[in-house]
């Protein structure tokens, strides 16, 4: 959706849902209301979310504005990194090509396989004992 330069779009990775809003600006990325590095303090999450900047070295051009709600740390860099993609190829169709090629137009689908009734987990039955 654009309105006056404003381009929103939404990311997801496993359970994390993040809103992201570009505008034309000098770089700052506020994530629910506080700045990136303050809210992901490890330093792969950080990288992770401005990557889609990076590759279209367009990191100093654009405001980023985040809510993003739900899931881990990881997913919700994932979930940014997503939402930020989205509003890229909004802004400019040309970039397309590039994110495209780098993996982050596609929505990364891998979530936690659900616990099975009868079994310890997912996967992992309880153990057999034959007497």
């Amino acid at each position: 959706m654009e309105t006056e330069n404003v381009y929103y779009a939404t990311g997801r990775r496993k359970t994390a849902v993040a809103k992201t809003w570009l505008k034309p600006g000098n770089g700052q990325i506020i994530v629910n209301n506080r700045p990136l590095a303050e809210y992901f303090t490890i330093e792969n999450t950080r990288a992770e979310t401005i990557e889609p900047l990076k590759l279209t070295n367009t990191i100093d051009s654009y405001d980023v504005r985040i809510r993003v709600v739900g899931g881990g740390v990881a997913g919700q860099a994932g979930a940014i990194r997503h939402g930020i993609t989205r509003a890229l190829i909004l802004a400019d169709p040309d970039l397309r090509q590039a994110l495209k090629r780098a993996g982050f137009v596609k929505r990364d689908p891998r979530v936690k396989e659900r616990k099975k009734y009868g079994q310890r987990g997912a996967r992992a039955r309880f153990q057999f004992s034959k007497r």
